[in-house]
């Protein structure tokens, strides 16, 4: 099968950029939208190939997802012979359990809707979840992020820092960075009170007089950031703190919050567009790469072991 990247309107960038890397030839699919909003993609010339369709879900999610949903039946409907769907940013993989009587599972039900749609497999960056995997009845490939955000780190990072696990769900991937840059992790324990506030009550290591590398899969409210910084600041941590996340949503009062605090860097991936003209010190560490090498492999059915995110 030959092989075809396509793209929809969220990941064009990050699309042409994997396309033109794999001599893939121009990204196919195009999508149009009615008066009302209604999408309507069309996907042409994928007869018989091996398509990866390129599509975050980020902001805003619902229209992001749609389109995935409706692009992916395209490729089937256009004789694609395999569709993968690549969606670097998952929206909804933060509903993976119910904390009330009555709610959804929101990321069984995403699961089940790209399946149904005609994809064969999924390929995602840093799902928020370590049970993310398990929602979906065909195969996913959990790609990290985490050895290109490292190395974009490297330069700046002081052999007296502390890598940063703003919430025990972190701290596994705090200890993935810490191992790659040779540093130790100090833990914040938080407690969510709402979607758009946390309280940070207790910071497990020393941080006094030390440069302090805040890591996480995502940056949305920035309120579970806003809350470490505060007492990594309380405990004597110094100013200019790094802040690295795989995902930069920047939604709600995000920026506003971390324009108040001193970071002297933020590191985000390119999952998700948008940091231009933020006010903030944002750096991008490109995914395109990673993304390039595991299609190259997929396609060839080969292994992508070393480029996964393990538990």
């Amino acid at each position: 099968m030959n092989l075809q990247i396509a793209s929809g309107k969220a990941s064009l960038d990050l699309a042409t950029a994997v396309a033109v890397a794999l001599g893939a030839g121009p990204v196919v699919g195009e999508v149009e939208r009615f008066p009302d909003g209604e999408l309507r993609p069309v996907v042409s010339g994928v007869r018989g190939d091996d398509v990866y369709l390129v599509q975050s879900t980020g902001p805003p999610v619902n229209d992001c997802f749609v389109e995935l949903l409706l692009l992916i039946d395209a490729c089937r409907r256009a004789g694609a012979g395999r569709v993968t769907a690549v969606v670097p940013y998952f929206g909804y993989a933060r509903q993976d359990h119910r904390t009330r009587d009555g709610q959804a599972i929101g990321a069984r039900v995403a699961a089940e809707a790209i399946a149904a749609a005609g994809a064969d497999r999924v390929v995602v960056i840093d799902p928020h979840s370590a049970s993310f995997e398990a929602m979906f009845a065909i195969p996913v490939e959990a790609l990290t992020a985490v050895a290109a955000i490292a190395d974009t780190l490297i330069p700046g990072v002081t052999p007296d820092a502390v890598v940063v696990a703003p919430d025990l769900g972190a701290v596994k991937l705090a200890e993935r960075y810490a191992s790659l840059l040779g540093l130790p992790v100090v833990v914040v324990r938080k407690t969510r009170v709402s979607g758009s506030t946390v309280r940070a009550e207790e910071l497990v290591g020393h941080v006094d007089g030390r440069s302090a590398v805040v890591v996480d899969d995502m940056i949305a409210t920035g309120a579970t950031v806003e809350a470490a910084v505060e007492l990594l600041l309380d405990n004597g941590a110094r100013h200019n703190v790094t802040v690295a996340a795989t995902h930069g949503l920047f939604v709600g009062d995000a920026v506003d919050r971390l324009r108040r605090l001193p970071l002297g860097r933020l590191v985000v991936t390119d999952s998700l567009g948008g940091t231009q003209g933020l006010g903030l010190p944002v750096e991008m560490a490109s995914i395109a790469t990673m993304l390039t090498t595991a299609i190259h492999r997929l396609h060839g059915d080969q292994s992508v072991d070393e480029l996964l995110g393990g538990s």
